[in-house]
């Protein structure tokens, strides 16, 4: 099921897509002179719906509510060819999948486990510019000043697209609305948490420059920071170990 964070994401995404079709439909029609009952007719809706799809965009007076529609990907399609629009509709690859599997989940409790006191987690934030997406969890030191994005996976698919999009979400986390409440502004930097597998050890010795390169810092040294005092190396990647019932995090392939 999904979070409550989650749904009001979902909604809030659909509200803004119905917002940008509504007002193209309105822009168009009144391009082409129509009046709304000729365009609903013609479109084979009933002119009344019509007239609450266009509503949307009208502001709501105070103290009243309103039921927005939802209009069917048909019925945006009959009143894009009426118009004589095309209807564009496609999935962007973004900044990833905002759910963990149930190994991703163990991997997140035992680096809570793990930290060192100093550092103040905070899971699943949600970023919105200018990339947008959820960071799996991140730490703050207040005085080292640095706030560090992770990422965790399980699997290794698709490295140039999983290092864009964490340096990506890492960029954009001072839209995250808890960044106001950090005190003085940090450093970010990143961190990667990798299951390690035959596959993943396979793939990330294919792409090792890769991997140094955007994650310079020596495994030992994140690992020493983050349960101790040692102080943060920069983005860096880790490795765990889920065996049964037990996980740890690792420096080593």
């Amino acid at each position: 099921m999904p979070t409550p964070e989650l749904t009001a994401a979902i909604r809030r995404a659909t509200a803004r897509r119905h917002d940008a079709l509504v007002a193209d439909v309105v822009r168009l029609r009144a391009d082409a002179g129509l009046t709304c009952e000729l365009l609903a007719r013609s479109a084979g809706i009933d002119p009344a719906y019509l007239r609450r799809i266009e509503a949307r965009l009208e502001p709501v007076p105070p103290g009243e509510s309103r039921r927005d529609p939802s209009p069917s990907l048909e019925t945006y399609q009959r009143l894009a060819t009426v118009l004589g629009a095309d209807l564009a509709t496609r999935l962007y690859p973004n900044t990833g999948p905002l759910v963990r599997d149930r190994l991703q989940g163990r991997i997140l409790e035992v680096l809570l486990a793990d930290r060192h006191p100093r550092w103040t987690p905070f899971t699943e934030l949600a970023v919105r510019r200018p990339s947008r997406g959820w960071i799996d969890v991140a730490l703050h030191d207040p005085r080292e000043h640095v706030l560090v994005a992770g990422e965790i996976q399980s699997e290794l698919n698709r490295i140039e697209q999983l290092v864009r999009w964490s340096a990506a979400k890492a960029e954009s986390l001072p839209s995250w609305e808890g960044w106001p409440h950090l005190g003085d502004e940090p450093a970010v930097s990143r961190l990667l948490i990798v299951r390690r597998t035959r596959t993943t050890r396979s793939v990330a010795l294919e792409f090792e420059r890769q991997l140094r390169v955007s994650y310079p810092a020596h495994p030992g040294d994140a690992l020493a920071a983050l349960r101790g005092t040692a102080p943060w190396p920069g983005p860096a990647m880790v490795w765990a170990i889920v065996e049964g019932t037990r996980t740890r995090l690792v420096a080593t392939r």
